[in-house]
């Protein structure tokens, strides 16, 4: 007999706890099997446990998506148990031997079409490993009004794992990419939520010259393990600081494009906002959108947790991360008083290209009361974070205003 998963059944007591939970009388109550939960809190939640990963959000089960809490992402390299899922489509079975996993390298601009296996790849190449961050496009969706659709992601669809795998432009290199490569697409493993054999749940792609960046690998390791099945086991791109829908996961092929690359989800409105900035709510024609490229500059508050109590007086310690897509997050403030004022705080170098950078600070308040501290990040070329919502764009993607989270300090004098 196959044994009840936690999806359906609990221990007697926690079941019992969900039934009440309902606050409805169950008329049948009497022919409830033991340890039986309601299949109306019967969630995906089991399915992070599995994963591993407990604590995350929930906010899709179908396709499975989850988000990280703010204060869960203090960490300088992001644990496999605190990065985000984003997923499009139905994930493959894990590989039975990973090392012989095939990726098939083709296209219009590919000299020498090959295939390569996982084995093949490590054999070959040089293997490097580098902090990237990974970001959703759609990260902060859920603050935009009028509501945009899609997962409504607040702040915790960011990481920044270590990576290791082989330079993508070692491989193109070998490939032979002619003079008139625009794009590198990729195919994947996923399958598309229809079940239809013949479509691809999700079918991205880079420019040439984001491909050819010796930080764009291809990788079979995620923080010196194999990278997790959830997070693209066994091979996957990375192109850190770019949306992380281009880092494709299960990989099976990069197609080298002889134009910008038409795969599923690489047409408006997926993946694009305005080219020039609409009003709240405005209907935007498919060729006025343009396609997002590196992600806008931003900052996250990690410790502590929104809605701490401090004392009057005391010291308290403020830290989190600050990045800003391809480009060196070059100065970060923090605002107690709504953004009236800004007090500039010390912030790393990163350890690498693409990865993000931290920050850290102590604050006093003088005063009993509500408050709020604010985070923003400038970028080196003098773009800041915005104190308020950004540009409205149809899908809600790149929201990069400022990071928040309450204090309440109490007097205990």
């Amino acid at each position: 007999m196959t044994k009840p998963t936690r999806r359906a059944f609990l221990g007697g007591a926690a079941a019992a706890a969900t039934w009440r939970a309902l606050r409805l009388a169950v008329p049948h109550a009497r022919l409830i099997p033991l340890g039986l939960v309601p299949v109306a809190t019967a969630h995906a939640d089991d399915q992070l446990v599995s994963l591993g990963k407990p604590d995350l959000t929930l906010l899709n089960d179908r396709p499975l998506n989850a988000e990280t809490p703010a204060h869960l992402l203090d960490d300088a390299v992001t644990p496999a148990a605190r990065m985000f899922v984003r997923n499009n489509g139905i994930p493959p079975e894990p590989a039975d031997d990973p090392m012989q996993w095939q990726l098939e390298i083709s296209g219009e601009a590919c000299d020498k079409p090959m295939t390569l296996s996982i084995a093949t790849l490590k054999k070959r190449y040089e293997s490097v490993t580098l902090q990237l961050q990974l970001e959703c496009g759609g990260n902060g969706r859920a603050e935009f009004r009028p509501r945009a659709s899609g997962n409504q992601w607040t702040t915790g669809a960011i990481a920044c794992p270590t990576w290791t795998g082989v330079r993508l432009a070692d491989v193109l290199a070998d490939c032979g990419v002619t003079d008139k490569a625009m794009y590198v697409g990729f195919k994947a493993a996923d399958r598309h939520l229809s079940g239809a054999p013949d479509k691809q749940a999700i079918s991205r792609g880079i420019p040439i010259d984001k491909a050819r960046q010796p930080e764009t690998l291809l990788a079979f390791e995620m923080n010196g393990e194999p990278i997790p099945q959830i997070h693209g086991a066994p091979l996957r791109l990375v192109a850190g600081g770019y949306p992380g829908s281009v880092s494709g996961k299960w990989l099976t092929g990069l197609m080298i494009r002889d134009r910008v690359h038409d795969g599923a989800k690489m047409n408006a409105p997926s993946y694009r906002v305005p080219c020039t900035p609409v009003a709240p709510g405005a209907s935007v024609e498919k060729d006025d959108m343009c396609i997002i490229e590196s992600m806008p500059v931003k900052s996250l508050i990690t410790y502590p947790a929104s809605g701490v109590s401090v004392a009057v007086g005391d010291s308290t310690v403020i830290r989190g991360h600050a990045w800003a897509g391809e480009r060196h997050v070059s100065t970060m403030q923090l605002s107690t008083d709504f953004g009236a004022t800004w007090q500039e705080v010390s912030v790393s170098d990163p350890v690498n290209r693409f990865a993000w950078q931290h920050f850290a600070t102590e604050l006093r308040f003088d005063a009993p009361g509500y408050y709020e501290i604010w985070a923003k990040a400038t970028d080196d070329t003098g773009v800041s974070q915005p104190m308020l919502l950004p540009g409205w764009n149809p899908k809600g993607y790149l929201n990069n205003a400022c990071h928040r989270i309450a204090i309440e300090v109490v007097d205990v004098a």
